[in-house]
């Protein structure tokens, strides 16, 4: 007799293990349902590994397979492929459906397996392709779609005691990168060569502190002389000479959570020219994290930053927003648009929000002073200010090393 070939089942083995309390979970589903009520939805079909990982506590490996989370007024499902076993079981919250890959499209009649035909259906409108757009209407056969991107975003904006714990130990192993890179930095050696001390020293921290984690994408960008100039430049095998500007960013990832910290340094000389602009970059820094407080909005606290700039002109080098928000989000997915220090954005500071300050400016190759100056702290927004969870020091007293 042939082998049946199932469209899809539920795989359960081993223990859960997942980054946060059951109720945590719980809490952020209540919210979403609420966010559901008011929009009118009856099911959400969440596809991107933020959302997901925020409501489930899943971290998907997508390599080209669809995935996503079905919440609904009494649901909430994982669907994720059969490449996983049960591992998206064992991390996530709620219930687990598994498609097969023997039938085309058996993700979407997993997902219309919970959600059901005719429905009002919430989905990411910044995620889904035009692709999956299509086989979303033509297999759920939705009475209407509504975008539910903003909603989510603006619920994950706000962080929860355990989340900003998370974000605390995340900062401190940033912090472990950063000292392991101030060791390393040497006179010839290569970018790759001190970007791997940061990073091995901030995947050992993070196995220490947490035991029981999944560990993956913890990564280090440094970036030495005109490398310094962009503030994602990858590593390369540069050799560092006397007198380079150096730009150190430790980024380990813990559960999807992203935590950073950035630096200006310098390799054993800082000349007058590159002092100045430090100089300036760190004021900028310092009164940047006294304006992150309660009732100010993000567009506010760029302007007097822009203010501050133009009056020591070099606003022109000014290459991006002062801060972002930090929690589920990561460099190749996720990002909370609505909490930036930009001209653009109106979102006024609250406490429970984490946000970070981290001034730069880029001065071209063939000016005195050239190259890449940040510095990046992460602040908690209290009720009366903020709390800085970055310990590593900046500025030249420290950071002229080698």
């Amino acid at each position: 007799m042939p082998i049946e070939r199932p469209q899809q089942y539920r795989f359960r083995q081993g223990d859960r293990v997942l980054p946060f309390a059951a109720s945590e979970y719980d809490a952020r589903i209540a919210g979403l349902r609420e966010i559901m009520e008011i929009h009118g939805v009856d099911a959400c079909v969440f596809t991107s590994m933020h959302s997901i990982a925020y409501y489930s506590g899943f971290l998907y490996c997508s390599f080209g397979r669809p995935y996503g989370l079905v919440v609904t007024p009494s649901e909430c499902v994982t669907i994720s492929a059969g490449i996983d076993a049960a591992q998206p079981w064992r991390r996530s919250h709620g219930d687990s459906i598994t498609y097969t890959d023997w039938q085309r499209d058996n993700y979407w009649r997993a997902v219309l397996s919970v959600t059901g035909e005719g429905r009002v259906i919430g989905c990411e409108a910044d995620h889904l392709t035009l692709v999956q757009s299509e086989k979303l209407n033509a297999f759920l056969k939705p009475k209407k779609g509504v975008d539910i991107s903003k909603a989510a975003m603006e619920q994950r904006m706000m962080k929860s005691p355990a989340e900003i714990e998370l974000i605390r130990h995340g900062a401190a192993v940033a912090d472990v990168g950063g000292f392991a890179i101030r060791d390393a930095v040497k006179e010839g050696l290569r970018e790759i060569d001190i970007a791997m001390a940061g990073r091995d020293a901030m995947e050992l921290e993070i196995a220490k502190r947490f035991p029981d984690a999944e560990y993956r994408d913890t990564w280090v960008w440094f970036q030495s002389g005109i490398n310094t100039d962009g503030a994602h430049n990858p590593v390369t095998g540069r050799k560092l000479m006397r007198g380079d500007i150096l730009s150190l960013n430790t980024f380990p990832m813990i559960s999807g959570y992203y935590t950073a910290l950035e630096r200006t340094m310098f390799v054993k000389d800082c000349d007058a020219a590159s002092r100045r602009i430090w100089d300036i970059n760190v004021a900028a820094h310092e009164y940047g994290i006294s304006l992150l407080k309660p009732g100010a909005s993000c567009a506010e606290v760029t302007q007097k930053l822009n203010t501050f700039f133009e009056e020591h002109q070099v606003l022109q080098y000014r290459t991006f927003g002062y801060g972002h928000s930090f929690g589920v989000l990561s460099h190749y997915y996720g990002r909370e648009a609505g909490l930036e220090l930009r001209e653009d954005i109106d979102t006024v500071l609250e406490p429970g929000m984490v946000i970070s300050m981290e001034p730069m400016l880029t001065i071209p190759e063939g000016q005195p002073g050239a190259g890449g100056y940040r510095e990046h702290d992460i602040l908690v927004i209290t009720e009366d200010g903020n709390e800085d969870i970055t310990k590593y020091p900046y500025g030249p007293d420290f950071n002229i090393v080698g």
